[in-house]
């Protein structure tokens, strides 16, 4: 019996080089506050983590969760009118999925986007029909370096993970692919290959995706 493998897809910086815009709905929805943030280290702290902690972190840890969805809904307002005209999937997407769907391999998106963001992009660009399974904020309680995320994809997919293969653009993502047992593909989009250097899960950094190759990857996989 042939042995079940996935691919697990974080969704902004990873599918999308988008971070950009989010870094700039931020900017503007603390700056509406009377706040500025500081863009590599406000990065470094949240990519990943789920809105709810950023805007506890961030405004005040006594926000009600009616509060919260307030807020989130105006920031993704923000986010989607900024992104929306430059929607597209970084170089070498689609030919990755069709190397995997051609060797049976499992795929799901594990990000920690709201349900609005997983429509506005995955619906957005017609690619969430390519993914088995789905699993955002929503699903999970706690937001990256936890690996309640991947987990849950992996659970969804049927496979252990030690056969998945997670592709991450954040330190924090790769973290929490780590305390899920899995190793990592990392993207440059949003931070330089040093930034990853500690992490001893990472198997491959690249630009885009067209470089890589299935075969390579899994290389480094049990068997």
């Amino acid at each position: 019996m042939k042995l079940k493998r996935a691919l697990l897809f974080d969704m902004d910086g990873t599918i999308v080089d988008n971070m950009a815009y989010h870094t700039a709905a931020w900017t503007e929805f603390f700056k509406r506050r009377g706040t500025s943030i500081e863009h590599d280290d406000f990065f470094a702290r949240t990519a990943g983590r789920h809105s709810r902690e950023i805007m506890r972190d961030f405004i005040s840890a006594d926000l009600s969760d009616a509060e919260i969805e307030s807020l989130n809904t105006e920031k993704e307002a923000i986010y989607r009118a900024l992104y929306g005209p430059h929607r597209k999937v970084i170089a070498g997407f689609e030919a990755l999925i069709a190397q995997a769907k051609a060797n049976s391999m499992a795929l799901a998106v594990a990000t920690a986007a709201s349900d609005a963001n997983i429509t506005f992009m995955l619906d957005g660009l017609d690619i969430r029909k390519h993914f088995d399974t789905v699993v955002g904020a929503g699903d999970v309680k706690r937001g990256k370096p936890s690996p309640d995320v991947f987990l849950k994809a992996a659970q969804q997919c049927g496979v252990a993970p030690e056969h998945c293969i997670v592709f991450e653009d954040a330190p924090l993502g790769v973290e929490a692919a780590r305390n899920a047992g899995m190793r990592a593909v990392v993207l440059t989009t949003t931070m330089p290959a040093a930034a990853f250097a500690g992490y001893d899960n990472v198997i491959a950094i690249a630009s885009d995706f067209s470089t890589l190759t299935l075969d390579t990857l899994f290389t480094h996989q049990p068997s």
